[in-house]
């Protein structure tokens, strides 16, 4: 199938991971306000906000596949946001500091403009380290930690708080590669 593929996503993170495949595809933000998107659970709600994010592309499209993505931190049932702000950063490091929590990236392909989508989504467990006080403050006064799910981001000197993975570090990052491979496939591309 020869469709040109569309990432809904500003994420530089997702956009660098899909480039390093050699999967040719352009970007496009959708207009999606997250925070309006509610799930039964927190796999769900990173499905729908992945299928929400590609539906709004997509229906702007006359043809081609639209990819959308959405990571959510998941804390001792409590889904963690992006930081409001440094003092909020803070706190969301301080909760997973020497603990375990998981992420989950809901992924959405759709077919443009009004085709089938599918949708999977990945979850990796993830343990900090102990963090101290002053290695939060430092932490979060880079600047990194803003942007991110649960106030960190693994690809970047967030390395540092994490002890061990069990699961897709990709996912981590943002865009779970071999779960988008899986739903890319079901539309005839091959990714490899």
């Amino acid at each position: 199938m020869d469709q040109p593929i569309v990432l809904a996503s500003a994420s530089p993170r997702r956009q660098q991971l899909l480039a390093e495949t050699g999967l040719p595809f352009s970007v496009q933000v959708p207009a999606v306000d997250e925070d309006a998107i509610d799930g039964p659970s927190p796999k769900e709600l990173a499905q729908q906000r992945a299928w929400y994010k590609a539906r709004a592309v997509a229906r702007t499209l006359d043809r081609g596949l639209v990819i959308g993505a959405d990571t959510i931190v998941v804390w001792q049932g409590q889904v963690l946001g992006k930081p409001r702000d440094p003092a909020d950063a803070r706190r969301l490091l301080r909760l997973l500091s020497g603990r375990s929590h998981r992420v989950i990236t809901g992924v959405c392909v759709c077919q443009a403009p009004e085709g089938r989508a599918v949708v999977g989504a990945a979850c990796t467990k993830v343990t900090f380290r102990p963090l101290t006080p002053a290695e939060i403050e430092r932490y979060v006064a880079t600047g990194e930690p803003m942007d991110k799910a649960g106030a960190y981001g693994i690809q970047g000197r967030g390395a540092l708080l994490v002890e061990r993975i069990v699961g897709d570090y990709f996912n981590v990052v943002g865009l779970p590669l071999t779960l988008l491979a899986r739903l890319l496939k079901e539309f005839g591309v091959d990714m490899l």
